[in-house]
């Protein structure tokens, strides 16, 4: 790496730790952060001479970085709880307990909905210090975060205990209180809400700037002593009435004799949760005595002698305040409902979050559940996590219907034949070139860095853009973009041109995605561009060889077939090609050894980076998917590889090194 390298990472990685932290606006992933971070570290390691005070290897403190990242292996591994659903698979399971030591009790807690962490004590003269606090991480490797946990209140630094060695584990969360004062600061400031107290936990859990973590404000409940003396840890309950007597604060929790007594217990936490100033997610039945909780294994990704009831999704009552009805990047128009819990008239809360919108689908979907200003309606969270109606509890006055004219452009809408969708085909609808544009210039597309969609929407309302290919045309008004201020001085002005120009060379599937062709993701890009690999064989390709590729159905083909052949879109491919962009395969003679095989990636690499690895496979007719399925061929895992392996493991799944994938590419 030369210098002028170094130095241009450094200001790529500042650029994302402002839009990371600052703006609440990310635009790559942890993942990919992470890499930007070793690769500096890497380059600052060989070249020491070239660190500076404002390395973002160097900025602790005033300025927060992303993530502490100090990996350690925990000394007792950090397992899950197998979940069950039922009633009845709770009384089985004790009843089960009970026929091989029919005097077990058990404690029934509640589980807490936050990220677990582990705190490490040792021994320090009369009494214990706390050495060392870890997330969860995979369960086997966490992170170090010590120095976040000093500062929860709740956490304690030392212990009236005279043990050599005490492992506890808890949960660490967010209180309601705290949330809603984090949101409310966030939306006075136009920044980003958190989605949720767990999530804003976890961020905030893991920063390196403590200042953060302590302004937010974090709580821990300890749930568990994971390592410690036999005779402390015989009895789950009593060891937490020790710690709780040492002013360790510990989860909720009831003893129960009887499987009568252990579904009493899980009701009675159920029915609090309204009334708790935290989120809970089900709760968990442990057998009291630890020592009997190895006899009952529930695998190996699981604790043993645990289970967690998970109750039921909430539901809440809500009434219709507005229909929004907007336009998308395709021009097909979206529905949100806008409403408030009828009960409390705030937005409802529905597994640990504040809702107060939902989408509404389409026509179809309206009528068929009477949906319109004034009724009521049941909501719930499929899967916990998005939010959606289940019937209409009273009815409207009127039920909403569609406008007949676009909201944004004021053109005639048009619906579908044999669809549900009503669209706007007014290529010129200011609502549709924004987003069109937007997603041109997105990270899975062209990958223009800072042309996001509020610049676009400047650049459209002062008429410098009207499609895509304008895009390339920014250059020549440079002087006036600089003046007007738009982009900004004159120094982000040229950091976005040059951004602009680095696009040109992405490879030709970037261009086909980036070109919103409806059906046509990054996926099913890279397939066709494997196929046909250039722009001019793909315009003169007809429907039936189309839908000879992989992925590729009839839909999906005269999605294709029509936008090259639209007059308007053929004038801007020519301007796209006349700027430079690349428009065919660099190299297409790859062999197809791959072919018709998934991979998936995790862990980290060591001979290459993620994306070179997809990359590698891809150019060799393979495909590379983010998650482990059943239709998954390889697994190809570096180190720290986590969840994924665990789950191709137990799929069955081949699981490849590095050296496998280039032994495979030899052969």
């Amino acid at each position: 790496m030369t210098k002028q390298e170094y130095k241009e990472l450094q200001q790529k990685i500042d650029y994302h730790m402002d839009r990371y932290y600052n703006q609440d606006t990310p635009e790559i992933s942890d993942y990919e952060y992470d890499q930007l971070m070793i690769t500096l570290k890497k380059a600052e390691a060989e070249h020491p001479e070239w660190i500076t005070p404002d390395s973002p290897t160097q900025k602790i403190g005033g300025v927060a970085k992303r993530e502490a990242g100090v990996k350690v292996e925990h000394h007792v591994p950090m397992l899950s709880i197998e979940d069950v659903f039922t009633k009845e698979e709770v009384v089985e399971w004790v009843n089960k307990v009970h026929s091989i030591h029919p005097d077990a009790s058990f404690s029934v807690e509640q589980k807490i909905d936050g990220l677990s962490m582990s705190l490490r004590y040792a021994k320090e003269g009369e009494g214990m210090r706390l050495t060392l606090a870890e997330t969860r991480g995979d369960g086997l490797i966490g992170e170090d975060v010590t120095a976040n946990a000093l500062v929860i209140p709740d956490v304690k630094q030392k212990l009236d205990l005279s043990f050599d060695y005490l492992e506890l584990r808890g949960e660490v969360y967010m209180s309601h209180e705290d949330f809603e004062r984090y949101n409310e600061a966030q939306e006075e400031a136009g920044k980003k809400l958190a989605a949720n107290p767990r999530n804003l936990a976890a961020g905030t859990l893991r920063q390196l700037d403590t200042s953060i973590t302590a302004k937010r404000g974090l709580r821990m409940f300890v749930f568990n002593v994971q390592d410690g003396p036999l005779d402390f840890m015989a009895q789950h309950g009593d060891a937490l009435k020790q710690l709780e007597e040492l002013g360790v604060p510990v989860v909720a929790h009831k003893i129960c004799k009887t499987a009568e007594e252990v579904c009493a217990a899980i009701d009675e936490i159920g029915e609090s949760r309204g009334e708790l100033d935290y989120d809970i997610d089900g709760a968990v039945v442990k057998i009291d005595h630890t020592q009997w909780r190895d006899e009952f294994e529930a695998g190996s990704k699981y604790s043993s002698g645990h289970i967690a009831y998970k109750y039921p999704p909430e539901e809440k009552v809500i009434e219709m305040d507005n229909i929004i009805v907007d336009v998308g990047r395709t021009g097909k128009l979206t529905f949100t409902g806008e409403f408030h819990d009828v009960e409390t008239g705030k937005p409802a809360r529905l597994c640990g979050t504040s809702v107060s919108r939902a989408t509404l689908h389409n026509q179809d979907y309206i009528n068929e559940m009477q949906i319109g200003i004034g009724g009521h309606y049941k909501l719930f969270k499929s899967g916990e996590i998005i939010p959606k109606l289940n019937g209409c509890v009273k009815a409207p006055e009127v039920v909403f219907e569609a406008p007949a004219v676009c909201p944004i452009c004021g053109e005639t809408l048009v619906r579908e034949e044999d669809t549900a969708d009503i669209r706007c085909v007014n290529p010129s609808c200011p609502a549709q070139t924004v987003r069109t544009i937007s997603y041109f210039a997105s990270r899975d597309a062209m990958n223009i860095m800072g042309l996001g969609e509020t610049l676009v929407e400047a650049l459209v309302k002062n008429d410098y853009l009207e499609n895509y290919a304008d895009i390339y045309e920014l250059q020549n008004v440079r002087d006036e973009l600089v003046e007007k201020g738009i982009v900004g001085k004159e120094k982000n002005t040229d950091k976005l041109l040059g951004e602009i120009e680095k696009s040109k060379n992405n490879p030709p599937e970037r261009l086909l995605t980036g070109l919103g062709i409806r059906n046509v993701g990054k996926t099913t890009a890279k397939s066709i561009i494997r196929h046909f690999h250039s722009f001019e064989a793909l315009s003169q390709a007809t429907l039936e060889e189309l839908t000879a590729v992989d992925d590729i159905g009839e839909i999906c083909a005269s999605s294709i077939y029509e936008f090259f052949h639209e007059e308007q879109n053929v004038e801007i491919l020519e301007r796209l090609k006349s700027a430079g962009l690349t428009m065919e395969e660099v190299d297409s003679s790859i062999d197809d050894k791959f072919s018709g095989k998934t991979f998936v990636i995790t862990g980290t690499l060591t001979t290459m980076k993620r994306q070179e690895a997809a990359a590698l496979i891809e150019n060799h007719g393979g495909k590379v998917t983010g998650s482990v399925s059943k239709k998954t061929d390889y697994l190809l895992a570096g180190e720290n590889a986590g969840s994924k392996l665990t789950k191709a493991n137990d799929l069955g799944i081949q699981v490849i090194s590095e050296e496998d994938l280039q032994t495979m590419l030899e052969s």
